[in-house]
């Protein structure tokens, strides 16, 4: 069924589910739970990193690949994932990705050494993909147009407060027992949010099966990057993910030596600050749906370069400010530009989705990965310098997105503000 049903009161006249109605709250509580356990499972190895490094005698490079070797196969395996949601739903596929992340992140804290706790964060990584591209394709088809951006800011609130928390009590767990039983509790929380989200999520009416044979696929994705504006929200996903990740890699290793020195459970408490994120992804949302993404986007851009400066202060409360403020600004930004290919991509939108996702998750993996080479050459002056400077690239795509025309509006559609998409 694509249409609306007159036996749900909650849907738009277009078939979408509206803001306010039963079945929007249903499916905004599945999607927090989504974002939770989605952020929660994939870096709750991240506050580990200094740990590993110590525990198996690793460059801060090397154990970043504990996020590297989750993040990079997403990004790749996410392809897969919006191909497979095309023709076979979204939901069944989102379910399936989160109770077997939550498994495998149970099994990581059974590794008997490095490599194999790398293979199941690879695993883990691949489970995912079934998750994030796919979720934002399903918003974007079963919400009406208008509760799209705050549907889709409620999501990523809840991929701020799941990774708050997996990070969080990963640092607690491994402060009162060790880091293997950090990464069990995690993972046992995401399969209690996979069986939440399964309870929860409402199921696809507005889904149409799309094909799969090559040519098609082929042919969707020459279309979606002969649009003006996709390449460039694939560019800042990928640029703006970097800085994000790059911070959070490092700042437990700068943190945890002098003249700092703080224990595993204070540097955990950083993580606290996702709170911010929470927040912002919301606000932002609303904002611009209300102002228009054209106008809005760089705001939250320009704060990460903000944040990224305060972090070079010696001053404690200066690099936690920082912090903060990056915080708030890629998890604002993010907000608008993944709503943003949700409006733009008509058709195929599992694949808009995937390619977005794909460029957000290798930018965590690739660019992540290269800030370890900026702080094991020099120090925090060279990860500051280094996230600054793909933060202006990714100021100078934005001005370029602000001049990107909204595309025109189909007949059945009330008008929405210039910028909007």
């Amino acid at each position: 069924m694509t249409g609306p049903d007159p036996a749900e009161p909650d849907r738009a006249p277009h078939g979408g589910y509206a803001r306010g109605t039963p079945g929007y709250r249903r499916l905004t509580l599945a999607m927090l739970f989504a974002g939770f356990s989605t952020f929660s499972l994939l870096y709750s190895a991240q506050p580990l990193l200094p740990l590993f490094a110590d525990e198996f005698r690793l460059s801060a490079e090397a154990a970043s690949l504990a996020v590297s070797l989750a993040t990079g196969p997403l990004a790749v395996a996410i392809i897969v994932a919006g191909m497979l949601s095309d023709k076979l739903g979204r939901r069944p596929l989102m379910v399936f990705a989160m109770f077997g992340a939550g498994l495998l992140t149970t099994l990581t804290g059974l590794a008997p050494g490095w490599n194999a706790l790398l293979a199941l964060r690879l695993l883990t990584g691949i489970a995912l993909a079934g998750m994030p591209a796919v979720a934002m394709a399903y918003v974007s088809e079963e919400v009406e147009p208008h509760s799209v951006g705050p549907a889709m800011g409620l999501y990523i609130a809840g991929s701020a407060i799941g990774g708050m928390a997996g990070r969080l009590g990963v640092s607690l767990l491994t402060e009162l027992v060790d880091w293997r039983w950090g990464l069990i509790g995690v993972g046992l929380i995401g399969l209690a949010m996979a069986e939440g989200f399964r309870r929860l999520a409402p199921p696809s009416r507005r889904f149409v099966p799309q094909p799969m044979h090559p040519g098609a696929v082929l042919a969707a994705g020459r279309d979606l990057f002969r649009d003006r504006a996709m390449p460039l929200l694939y560019a800042e996903a990928f640029l703006l993910m970097g800085v994000f990740v790059t911070i959070y890699n490092y700042v437990g290793f700068r943190l945890v030596a002098p003249p700092f020195a703080l224990g595993h459970a204070a540097i955990g408490a950083i993580f606290l600050l996702y709170l911010l994120g929470s927040g912002s992804s919301t606000w932002f949302g609303h904002l611009a749906e209300r102002r228009g993404r054209r106008l809005i986007f760089w705001i939250p851009t320009a704060m990460l370069l903000i944040g990224t400066a305060l972090t070079a202060s010696a001053r404690l409360a200066l690099v936690v400010a920082g912090i903060g403020i990056v915080t708030i600004g890629f998890f604002g930004a993010h907000s608008i530009a993944s709503s943003w290919v949700g409006r733009r991509a008509r058709a195929s939108r599992g694949q808009a989705a995937a390619f977005y996702l794909f460029f957000y998750y290798m930018g965590s993996s690739l660019l992540g990965s290269a800030g370890g080479i900026a702080w094991t050459g020099w120090g925090w002056t060279g990860v500051t310098l280094y996230c600054g400077a793909l933060t202006v690239v990714a100021l100078g795509i934005a001005a370029k997105l602000a001049t990107v025309p909204p595309l025109a509006l189909p007949a059945v559609t009330p008008p929405r503000p210039m910028g909007a998409d």
